[in-house]
């Protein structure tokens, strides 16, 4: 890249690229973010110029996880398509999402590790330089950049716009003043992150996920507004830095779609580790005055009656996620949707346009609002919209929302898995009656050996009365990992019986997965 075209050759005093609709940049602008921007959001990138007749085999709104491979997969298999993305190219997951996050919890782990009396360790003795965290972190995501970059996905041989993309018809719509046409449409435009309507809060300094991953020095008062994955991967990881931190959850515990016995685990730990979790409150009030280096915030909170005030430097919102789906054209497009509801799909991606799909966090299933999830929802996608529903049998586990088998993964330490209906509740809210078999790993060797934090376990859901897996629970380290057996098994309708009879090495955590499928082996002995 010439560097006259490179973020290198910017002085800038705030995030960047500037705020043109709503989004924030990136910040600061050190090496590495250049190197990420130069990627994802090169300046001076030069938009395609079309005949006027030209129209395009697909054509993706968002340049998050779905559109960038819906638009990718289409130009492989030999159609034309476009990419369009206002913004970062990678979304939410690369920019300001999974991979910050994620490089985040590594360190905040490794330091954890270092404080833990048991390896003999001097925790006095021990600081953490926050400011090289974060530097680090934006090296790690720089360097994850390049598959995600314009010039990337140009090689696949993709055309690239920057820019906003407006429907303006049926089977047409405009960026940068072009009009493109489109045989079919992808809408992957994603999510953001919810503000609840708290008085008071709206005229806070607060922080999302998207300015979070801006900051530089560490807060000493830090408050998470949220239990759940992300509040609570934050909040551990921020408490693990050094800064004193609060959860605050109006409901009754925190991660609440998940199972109960989950949810007491890692309330415990993060308390243990020195997070103050408040479930069940209602915040009355927010306000803030300005401070030499932090602003002062003050948070009014109703704890069961009891009205208590609490003080922090930073705030994170992390209540929620509401789609993306508004000044879109959608209406002249012909495409249903709902505001902070989703763009409204049937079971094969399509909308209320049959020439028009959707994909990824923009969707009306907050169940399904994952990197991963919308990685396949993009397949799936392509192969009903470009080829009938009849794509290669590789391409993607199932052309019907219905029949995949969704994983999930709270990335605390121990972290939390589950895929499917993974708890009564769920179960009982599906109308599926079933057996569960568990496994504790208080008495799984490695685990024993490596001084995991008590309490973790296996659930495997199964129909009653038969080894039919419909769903799976891990809380463990590395939970995410050991999830991806029990998903496979109840995708391709594996039985219980088959992981029990599965040789497993030893010693690993995965044999109490292994345990969950011997219990059912026991259950149906035949006796003598």
């Amino acid at each position: 890249m010439a560097e006259e075209q490179s973020w290198g050759s910017v002085t800038a005093d705030g995030p960047v690229p500037a705020n043109q609709h709503g989004e924030v940049g990136v910040w600061p602008l050190d090496q590495h973010n250049v190197k990420l921007l130069d990627c994802v959001h090169p300046r001076g990138w030069k938009n395609p110029k079309l005949p006027e007749n030209d129209v395009y085999d697909l054509v993706a709104v968002g340049g998050g996880a779905a559109g960038l491979i819906s638009a990718k997969q289409t130009a492989r298999r030999g159609g034309r398509s476009a990419l369009i993305e206002q913004h970062l190219a990678g979304g939410d997951c690369l920019n300001v999402g999974c991979v910050p996050s994620k490089a985040l919890l590594r360190c905040a782990r490794a330091f954890a590790e270092r404080r833990r009396s048991d390896l003999g360790a001097e925790s006095s003795a021990f600081q953490v330089d926050f400011s090289k965290v974060m530097s680090q972190m934006r090296e790690k995501r720089a360097h994850i950049a390049d598959v995600d970059s314009h010039e990337t996905s140009q090689k696949v041989g993709v055309d690239v716009y920057v820019g906003r993309g407006v429907f303006t018809g049926p089977h047409e719509l405009s960026v940068d003043g072009q009009t493109l046409k489109f045989r079919k449409a992808i809408i992957a435009t994603g999510a953001r992150a919810g503000v609840p309507p708290i008085p008071g809060l709206s005229d806070v300094p607060y922080l999302t996920n998207s300015t979070l991953f801006n900051l530089t020095e560490l807060p000493p008062r830090f408050v998470v507004i949220g239990g759940g994955p992300i509040g609570l991967e934050m909040a551990q990881a921020f408490r693990r830095f050094g800064s004193q931190t609060t959860v605050l959850e109006v409901l009754p515990r925190i991660l609440g779609p998940e199972d109960p016995d989950a949810s007491m685990v890692i309330h415990r730990v993060l308390e243990e580790e020195g997070v103050r979790v408040l479930t069940g409150i209602k915040i009355t009030s927010i306000s803030h005055s300005s401070g030499e280096l932090w602003p002062k915030i003050s948070i009014s909170v109703d704890n069961g009656g009891a009205c208590e005030e609490l003080e922090c430097d930073a705030l994170l919102v992390a209540a929620g996620r509401v789609p993306n789906v508004e000044n879109l054209g959608l209406e002249a497009a012909g495409v249903d949707f709902k505001p902070r509801v989703g763009v409204l799909v049937g079971d094969d991606l399509s909308t209320s346009n049959p020439d028009i799909f959707a994909a990824g966090d923009c969707v009306d299933k907050p169940a399904l609002r994952f990197t991963h999830t919308a990685a396949s929802m993009a397949t799936m996608a392509i192969i009903n919209a470009l080829f009938g529903g009849n794509g290669l049998p590789v391409m993607a586990p199932s052309p019907k929302l219905s029949e995949i088998v969704v994983p999930r993964c709270t990335y605390t330490e121990p972290e939390v898995a589950s895929c499917g209906i993974a708890n009564l509740k769920a179960a009982e809210s599906a109308g599926i009656e079933v057996d569960v078999y568990s496994a504790s790993l208080d008495h799984n060797d490695r685990a024993i050996l490596e001084r995991h934090c008590p309490g973790g376990f296996v659930k495997i859901l199964c129909k009653k009365g038969s080894d039919e897996i419909v769903g799976g629970l891990v809380v463990a380290e590395r939970a995410g990992d050991m999830l991806a057996e029990i998903t496979l098994a109840a995708q391709h309708k594996l039985g219980l019986a088959a992981l029990g009879h599965t040789i497993h090495p030893y010693p690993t955590m995965g044999e109490a997965v292994q345990q969950c499928g011997i219990q059912y082996i026991r259950a149906h002995w035949q006796r003598l």
